[in-house]
């Protein structure tokens, strides 16, 4: 192997979790409003494109609504997901933009109002859109920079926009899409200690409201806000695995301007692990679980996902 490869290598290996570098979240609409995604800000060689391709599975609640008024729910999701994103040069930071186009098939059933409602279709979810840039600790650097790049402390900040694009029926209860804009801002931080990193990140999400909510009434929705912690072990050769968990709290709903008694106080754990299969592809595998909820909505998700990379003289 020569040295220029050599270098190569090495830098990839520096960054084996690059979906989390384009701060992805593989698992689709489960992700809109309960990330649970480990690095989220970490650094990349800029002008590399990231190319992914994945597919989840839920059982229990409706991991795209944490706030519908469900009751015993026994609902399952596969979710597609293809996903790109690119890293950028922000005048002298690393940064992203991404984009999520998932696809869902639903069914199950789930107690609403007092009567038992089944539900089977399938469509487009609500397409999301994110950038991110590093605000200290992550320069942005050429591949062969990136070679001899070691994380200390980093400080992000991202927004999110998920659009209406789903599948929606509004005689329905239950759907993919949400028929609504919601915007996330959020901030974030990671520290590497060693083979450890330890990550921490907070954030709010706006929603607009859905003025064709159930035959034809008007939802409304509190901010909902979240809290996201991760511990990663670094092993050789670029592989990592975390141990991940979020809480979201708020998001109270309003119909009609009839508030609801849907106040949100949820926790959720879960675990991640990516296995980088050569410079260019990875694999990375991922679950979690709720572990309490107020609103009775916890669901259970396990998920895969493949990365391609290119750019950037890679």
């Amino acid at each position: 192997m020569t040295p220029t490869a050599h270098g190569r290598m090495s830098a990839w290996q520096a960054a084996a979790g690059a979906l989390a570098a384009a701060g992805l979240a593989a698992a689709g609409p489960a992700a809109q409003a309960q990330d649970i995604e480990p690095r989220a800000y970490s650094n990349a060689p800029i002008g590399v494109n990231f190319l992914i391709g994945g597919y989840a599975y839920t059982r229990g609640g409706i991991a795209f609504d944490s706030a519908l008024p469900a009751k015993n729910p026994q609902l399952t999701t596969s979710n597609a997901v293809l996903a790109y994103a690119r890293v950028l040069d922000l005048r002298g930071s690393s940064g992203t933009v991404s984009a999520i186009v998932p696809y869902t098939w639903l069914s199950g059933q789930a107690e609403l109002f007092g009567q038992t409602n089944e539900r089977v279709v399938d469509g487009f979810a609500d397409a999301r859109f994110r950038a991110a840039v590093n605000l200290y600790g992550a320069p942005a650097l050429s591949l062969k920079e990136f070679a001899a790049y070691q994380q200390d402390l980093i400080i992000g900040a991202s927004l999110a926009m998920s659009v209406p694009t789903g599948q929606y029926d509004s005689s329905k209860l239950v759907n993919i899409g949400m028929n609504r804009y919601s915007f996330t801002a959020e901030v974030g931080a990671s520290k590497a200690m060693g083979l450890w990193t330890l990550e921490l990140a907070g954030g709010a999400t706006f929603y607009t409201d859905n003025d064709d909510w159930f035959n034809g009434n008007t939802r409304s929705q509190a901010p909902l806000y979240t809290v996201h912690a991760h511990a990663i072990y670094n092993f050789p050769a670029g592989l990592w695995a975390s141990l991940d968990a979020t809480w979201l709290g708020g998001g109270r709903t309003t119909v009609n301007g009839v508030r609801n008694s849907d106040l949100q106080q949820n926790w959720r754990v879960g675990g991640t692990l990516t296995v980088p299969l050569n410079v260019r592809n990875s694999i990375k595998l991922y679950a979690s679980s709720g572990v309490s909820s107020r609103t009775g909505n916890d669901y259970d998700l396990v998920g895969i996902a493949w990365q391609v990379r290119w750019g950037a003289g890679l």
